[in-house]
């Protein structure tokens, strides 16, 4: 996999106010409590067949095209539908954020102790039970903040036939896409080793605009507004 570039992401303490916000009570989808981690494979009530036939096609909405890896050419377009943004890449395992016996520096060569966003109380996001994406920090090619993508924010992930819904999470390098915690990763079946694991290809992110979980850590509360909002992702698309 690609030797991440090490750029610390800026901590963003102040949570956002969105169109789409769900308290950390509401009715969750999947099986356990979410400090337990995803056990899921597929979450919600909308298959990852439907979703992906949704965006088959691409409107690009960025300007230029993202590597997958600091190797590779750039050949990964973000593109736009209504209500939501999304790519197909490869996922890179990000564990940064809080250190655990799954994530620190014995276990990444690239660990951070940091994460963009943050836990209602302040502390960095925890990559080894929370689902969450990392977004490209914005750039000349693509501004996710003004594409209505926010810190906590609801994605899609999408690999082999599996649906797992997670949160933006982090930020990292200008000119790569396709990362996640290693919570997404063992969730969906990808080896979630920080060093040596992920997938190369065949993994969808569609990112609902304007939409926000409130407590960002609460995986149960992205389950189920992610599921409400991929079934109006289905029919306004």
């Amino acid at each position: 996999m690609r030797s991440r570039t090490l750029t610390l992401t800026a901590a963003a303490g102040a949570a956002l106010l969105a169109s789409a916000v769900l308290p950390a009570n509401a009715s969750g989808l999947t099986r356990g409590a979410a400090a337990a981690g995803p056990a899921a494979t597929q979450e919600g009530s909308v298959s990852a067949a439907d979703l992906l036939a949704k965006v088959t096609s691409c409107s690009q909405i960025s300007s230029g095209k993202y590597r997958t890896d600091d190797e590779t050419s750039a050949t990964v377009p973000v593109c736009g539908k209504n209500g939501a943004v999304f790519w197909k890449a490869d996922m890179d395992i990000d564990c940064d954020g809080q250190r655990t016996s799954k994530c620190s520096e014995s276990t990444d060569p690239w660990y951070q102790d940091d994460t963009a966003f943050h836990q209602s109380d302040g502390k960095p996001l925890r990559a080894d039970t929370l689902p969450y994406v990392v977004v490209p920090s914005s750039s000349s090619i693509w501004n996710y903040g003004s594409a209505g993508i926010k810190g906590g924010g609801v994605v899609a992930v999408i690999y082999q036939n599996k649906v797992e819904y997670a949160v933006v999470g982090d930020t990292g390098p200008t000119k790569i896409i396709g990362e996640a915690s290693y919570a997404t990763a063992k969730a969906l079946g990808i080896d979630p080793d920080p060093e040596n694991g992920g997938t190369d290809s065949g993994v969808t992110y569609i990112l609902f605009k304007n939409s926000q979980v409130s407590p960002i850590e609460s995986h149960s509360a992205a389950v189920s507004l992610g599921d409400r909002l991929a079934q109006t992702f289905l029919r306004d698309n």
